[in-house]
Protein backbone atom coordinates (compact mmCIF):
# COMPACT_ATOMS: atom_id res chain seq x y z
CA UNK A 1 0.00 0.00 0.00
CA UNK A 2 2.88 2.62 0.87
CA UNK A 3 4.59 1.70 -2.65
CA UNK A 4 1.04 1.95 -4.11
CA UNK A 5 0.54 5.64 -2.15
CA UNK A 6 4.15 6.28 -3.28
CA UNK A 7 3.93 5.65 -6.96
CA UNK A 8 0.47 7.39 -7.11
CA UNK A 9 2.33 10.60 -5.86
CA UNK A 10 4.96 10.97 -8.33
CA UNK A 11 2.34 10.14 -10.86
CA UNK A 12 0.50 13.02 -9.96
CA UNK A 13 3.14 14.85 -9.36
CA UNK A 14 4.96 14.14 -13.14
CA UNK A 15 1.51 14.71 -14.65
CA UNK A 16 1.23 18.09 -13.48
CA UNK A 17 4.81 19.20 -14.50
CA UNK A 18 4.02 17.69 -17.76
CA UNK A 19 0.53 19.64 -17.82
CA UNK A 20 2.08 22.93 -16.68
CA UNK A 21 5.17 22.57 -19.32
CA UNK A 22 2.70 22.03 -21.88
CA UNK A 23 0.38 24.72 -21.24
CA UNK A 24 3.69 27.33 -21.38
CA UNK A 25 3.10 27.03 -25.32
CA UNK A 26 -0.85 26.00 -25.40
CA UNK A 27 -3.33 27.69 -24.73
CA UNK A 28 -5.54 26.53 -22.18
CA UNK A 29 -8.84 25.24 -23.74
CA UNK A 30 -10.54 26.69 -20.36
CA UNK A 31 -9.66 26.88 -16.41
CA UNK A 32 -10.83 24.70 -13.48
CA UNK A 33 -12.81 28.14 -12.38
CA UNK A 34 -14.85 27.60 -15.92
CA UNK A 35 -15.91 24.30 -15.65
CA UNK A 36 -16.79 24.98 -11.82
CA UNK A 37 -19.14 27.93 -12.92
CA UNK A 38 -20.35 25.80 -15.66
CA UNK A 39 -21.27 22.98 -13.42
CA UNK A 40 -22.68 25.38 -10.81
CA UNK A 41 -24.81 27.39 -13.31
CA UNK A 42 -26.19 23.52 -14.54
CA UNK A 43 -27.25 22.43 -10.55
CA UNK A 44 -28.90 25.72 -10.00
CA UNK A 45 -30.85 25.67 -13.44
CA UNK A 46 -28.97 28.61 -14.71
CA UNK A 47 -30.19 27.84 -18.34
CA UNK A 48 -29.30 31.26 -19.64
CA UNK A 49 -25.55 31.33 -18.16
CA UNK A 50 -23.22 30.78 -21.21
CA UNK A 51 -19.20 30.80 -20.11
CA UNK A 52 -17.51 33.48 -22.45
CA UNK A 53 -14.17 32.69 -22.92
CA UNK A 54 -12.18 34.00 -26.31
CA UNK A 55 -8.02 33.23 -25.85
CA UNK A 56 -5.97 35.91 -27.03
CA UNK A 57 -2.16 36.19 -27.21
CA UNK A 58 -1.00 39.06 -24.99
CA UNK A 59 0.77 41.04 -28.20
CA UNK A 60 -3.08 41.43 -29.58
CA UNK A 61 -4.35 42.55 -25.61
CA UNK A 62 -3.82 46.25 -24.30
CA UNK A 63 -0.67 46.43 -22.38
CA UNK A 64 -2.95 49.05 -20.38
CA UNK A 65 -4.39 46.32 -19.06
CA UNK A 66 -1.05 44.09 -18.18
CA UNK A 67 -0.10 47.11 -16.46
CA UNK A 68 -3.59 48.16 -14.62
CA UNK A 69 -3.78 44.19 -13.26
CA UNK A 70 -0.76 44.45 -11.88
CA UNK A 71 -1.03 48.03 -10.44
CA UNK A 72 -3.98 46.97 -8.69
CA UNK A 73 -3.02 43.36 -7.85
CA UNK A 74 0.59 42.20 -7.37
CA UNK A 75 2.81 45.32 -7.69
CA UNK A 76 5.80 43.32 -7.19
CA UNK A 77 4.62 40.89 -9.88
CA UNK A 78 8.18 41.38 -12.08
CA UNK A 79 10.54 40.77 -9.21
CA UNK A 80 9.11 38.24 -6.78
CA UNK A 81 9.24 34.65 -7.49
CA UNK A 82 5.01 33.13 -6.97
CA UNK A 83 4.72 34.59 -3.27
CA UNK A 84 5.13 38.39 -1.61
CA UNK A 85 6.39 37.28 1.51
CA UNK A 86 6.17 40.86 2.88
CA UNK A 87 2.34 40.54 2.18
CA UNK A 88 1.88 37.18 3.48
CA UNK A 89 3.67 38.46 6.66
CA UNK A 90 1.25 41.49 6.74
CA UNK A 91 -1.78 39.18 6.51
CA UNK A 92 -0.69 36.67 9.58
CA UNK A 93 0.42 39.87 11.73
CA UNK A 94 -3.73 41.15 10.77
CA UNK A 95 -5.04 37.86 11.36
CA UNK A 96 -3.10 36.94 14.53
CA UNK A 97 -4.23 40.70 16.20
CA UNK A 98 -8.01 39.74 15.37
CA UNK A 99 -8.04 42.18 12.22
CA UNK A 100 -10.17 41.36 8.95
CA UNK A 101 -7.94 38.60 7.22
CA UNK A 102 -6.63 40.41 3.42
CA UNK A 103 -5.62 38.26 0.57
CA UNK A 104 -2.42 38.44 -0.56
CA UNK A 105 -2.34 36.06 -2.86
CA UNK A 106 0.06 36.91 -6.12
CA UNK A 107 -0.94 36.98 -10.12
CA UNK A 108 0.80 33.67 -10.05
CA UNK A 109 -1.06 32.06 -7.16
CA UNK A 110 -3.96 33.41 -8.98
CA UNK A 111 -3.39 31.58 -12.10
CA UNK A 112 -2.11 28.53 -10.14
CA UNK A 113 -5.54 28.54 -8.31
CA UNK A 114 -8.15 29.91 -11.09
CA UNK A 115 -6.03 27.58 -13.98
CA UNK A 116 -6.20 24.24 -11.97
CA UNK A 117 -7.91 23.82 -8.35
CA UNK A 118 -10.62 25.04 -7.11
CA UNK A 119 -12.07 27.77 -4.49
CA UNK A 120 -12.09 26.93 -0.90
CA UNK A 121 -9.68 27.42 2.23
CA UNK A 122 -8.65 24.03 2.80
CA UNK A 123 -5.09 23.55 3.76
CA UNK A 124 -5.17 20.34 0.83
CA UNK A 125 -6.22 23.27 -1.83
CA UNK A 126 -3.80 25.89 -0.40
CA UNK A 127 -1.09 23.09 -0.80
CA UNK A 128 -1.39 22.87 -4.33
CA UNK A 129 -1.87 26.26 -5.25
CA UNK A 130 1.83 26.42 -3.72
CA UNK A 131 2.77 23.47 -5.91
CA UNK A 132 1.29 24.88 -8.86
CA UNK A 133 2.84 28.48 -8.35
CA UNK A 134 6.00 26.70 -7.74
CA UNK A 135 5.52 24.64 -11.29
CA UNK A 136 4.44 27.64 -12.90
CA UNK A 137 7.18 30.43 -11.83
CA UNK A 138 10.05 28.02 -12.71
CA UNK A 139 8.41 26.64 -16.48
CA UNK A 140 6.80 29.89 -17.20
CA UNK A 141 8.53 33.14 -18.30
CA UNK A 142 6.82 36.21 -16.44
CA UNK A 143 5.07 37.01 -19.83
CA UNK A 144 3.27 33.87 -19.83
CA UNK A 145 1.66 34.40 -16.41
CA UNK A 146 0.60 37.49 -17.07
CA UNK A 147 -0.87 36.60 -21.02
CA UNK A 148 -2.70 33.48 -18.99
CA UNK A 149 -3.74 35.89 -16.04
CA UNK A 150 -5.30 38.33 -18.23
CA UNK A 151 -7.39 35.23 -20.43
CA UNK A 152 -8.71 33.48 -17.78
CA UNK A 153 -9.27 36.64 -14.97
CA UNK A 154 -13.20 36.62 -14.12
CA UNK A 155 -14.50 39.67 -15.35
CA UNK A 156 -18.02 39.45 -14.99
CA UNK A 157 -20.35 36.18 -14.36
CA UNK A 158 -19.38 33.93 -17.14
CA UNK A 159 -16.78 36.75 -18.93
CA UNK A 160 -13.92 35.22 -18.51
CA UNK A 161 -10.69 36.99 -20.59
CA UNK A 162 -9.70 40.26 -21.58
CA UNK A 163 -11.43 39.65 -25.27
CA UNK A 164 -14.53 38.77 -23.85
CA UNK A 165 -14.49 41.72 -21.67
CA UNK A 166 -13.41 44.32 -24.01
CA UNK A 167 -16.45 42.90 -26.45
CA UNK A 168 -19.26 42.67 -23.47
CA UNK A 169 -18.61 45.91 -22.01
CA UNK A 170 -17.25 48.12 -24.62
CA UNK A 171 -17.63 47.20 -27.76
CA UNK A 172 -14.70 46.94 -29.06
CA UNK A 173 -11.10 43.93 -29.27
CA UNK A 174 -9.03 43.80 -25.66
CA UNK A 175 -6.03 45.38 -28.18
CA UNK A 176 -8.07 48.94 -27.77
CA UNK A 177 -8.75 48.84 -24.30
CA UNK A 178 -7.29 52.50 -22.92
CA UNK A 179 -6.09 53.02 -20.02
CA UNK A 180 -9.61 53.99 -18.18
CA UNK A 181 -11.00 50.76 -19.45
CA UNK A 182 -8.21 48.85 -18.33
CA UNK A 183 -8.39 50.28 -14.55
CA UNK A 184 -12.62 49.39 -14.50
CA UNK A 185 -11.81 46.18 -15.45
CA UNK A 186 -9.28 45.70 -13.20
CA UNK A 187 -11.27 47.38 -10.33
CA UNK A 188 -14.12 44.24 -10.07
CA UNK A 189 -11.04 41.53 -9.81
CA UNK A 190 -11.31 41.13 -6.21
CA UNK A 191 -15.12 40.28 -6.74
CA UNK A 192 -16.44 40.35 -10.71
CA UNK A 193 -19.66 38.67 -9.51
CA UNK A 194 -20.11 41.23 -6.76
CA UNK A 195 -19.29 44.52 -8.58
CA UNK A 196 -19.65 45.23 -12.21
CA UNK A 197 -17.87 46.90 -14.85
CA UNK A 198 -20.57 48.20 -16.99
CA UNK A 199 -22.59 49.52 -13.50
CA UNK A 200 -19.88 50.99 -11.62
CA UNK A 201 -20.87 51.59 -7.38
CA UNK A 202 -18.96 54.30 -5.73
CA UNK A 203 -16.38 51.89 -4.34
CA UNK A 204 -15.47 50.48 -7.62
CA UNK A 205 -14.89 53.96 -9.37
CA UNK A 206 -12.62 55.22 -6.13
CA UNK A 207 -10.83 51.81 -7.07
CA UNK A 208 -10.87 52.85 -10.68
CA UNK A 209 -9.21 56.49 -9.49
CA UNK A 210 -6.54 54.79 -7.23
CA UNK A 211 -5.47 51.71 -10.11
CA UNK A 212 -5.09 54.81 -12.84
CA UNK A 213 -2.80 56.39 -10.35
CA UNK A 214 -0.95 53.56 -9.80
CA UNK A 215 -0.42 52.73 -12.99
CA UNK A 216 0.87 56.72 -13.52
CA UNK A 217 3.34 56.29 -11.06
CA UNK A 218 4.82 53.14 -12.03
CA UNK A 219 5.03 54.37 -15.40
CA UNK A 220 4.35 52.78 -19.00
CA UNK A 221 8.10 50.88 -18.61
CA UNK A 222 7.43 48.96 -16.06
CA UNK A 223 6.60 45.69 -17.93
CA UNK A 224 9.12 46.10 -19.95
CA UNK A 225 10.93 43.71 -18.54
CA UNK A 226 7.96 41.37 -18.09
CA UNK A 227 5.95 41.51 -21.30
CA UNK A 228 9.52 42.67 -24.07
CA UNK A 229 9.50 45.15 -26.23
CA UNK A 230 6.81 44.33 -28.73
CA UNK A 231 4.47 44.69 -26.26
CA UNK A 232 5.58 47.57 -24.45
CA UNK A 233 5.29 49.45 -27.87
CA UNK A 234 2.30 47.79 -28.76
Amino acid sequence: MLRALLMSVFALGLGSVLLVGALRYVAPPGSAFMVSRALQARSAGESNLRIDYRWKPHDRISRQLALAVVAAEDQKFPVHHGFDLDAIGDAVRVQADGGRTRGASTISQQVAKNLFLWSGRSWVRKGLEVWFTLLIETLWPKARIVEVYMNIAEFGDGIYGAEAAAQRFFSRPASALTRNQAARLAAVLPSPRRFAVDRPSRYVLGRVRWIERQMGQLGDDYLLVVLGPVQAAS
